[in-house]
C-alpha cells in the first residue's frame, strides 16, 4: 500500500471516530438535550420552591410583628378552619 493511502485511511478512521463521539458518545447533541430538558425541570423546582419561601416569609414576618399577629392568626383561622366573628354570615360559593 501507498503511504498516501495508509494516511488518508488513518485520517477517515480519525474522523469516523470523532464524528460517532459527536452524535453518540457521552457529550453528544442527544445527550445534550436530555442534559437541557432536566436542567429546565430543575429550574422550574427551584422557581416554585423560592415563591413558596417568599410566602413562608412573609408568613413569620406578620407572626414577628406584633400588630399583624393577631391579623394573621384570624385570617389562618378563616381560611384553614372557617371560623366566622359573631354577627357574620358565611357564604360559600361553589365553582
Amino acid at each position: 500500500m501507498k503511504p498516501s493511502r495508509i494516511v488518508f485511511f488513518l485520517l477517515l478512521a480519525l474522523l469516523l471516530t470523532f464524528q460517532g463521539q459527536l452524535w453518540f458518545g457521552r457529550g453528544s447533541l442527544r445527550d445534550n438535550a436530555q442534559m437541557q430538558q432536566k436542567l429546565n425541570g430543575i429550574n422550574k423546582n427551584a422557581e416554585r420552591l423560592k415563591a413558596e419561601n417568599e410566602q413562608l416569609k412573609a408568613e413569620v414576618d406578620d407572626l414577628k410583628d406584633p400588630t399583624g399577629r393577631l391579623e394573621m392568626v384570624e385570617e389562618k383561622a378563616r381560611m384553614e378552619l372557617g371560623m366566622i366573628k359573631p354577627g357574620e354570615i358565611y357564604v360559600q360559593i361553589a365553582k
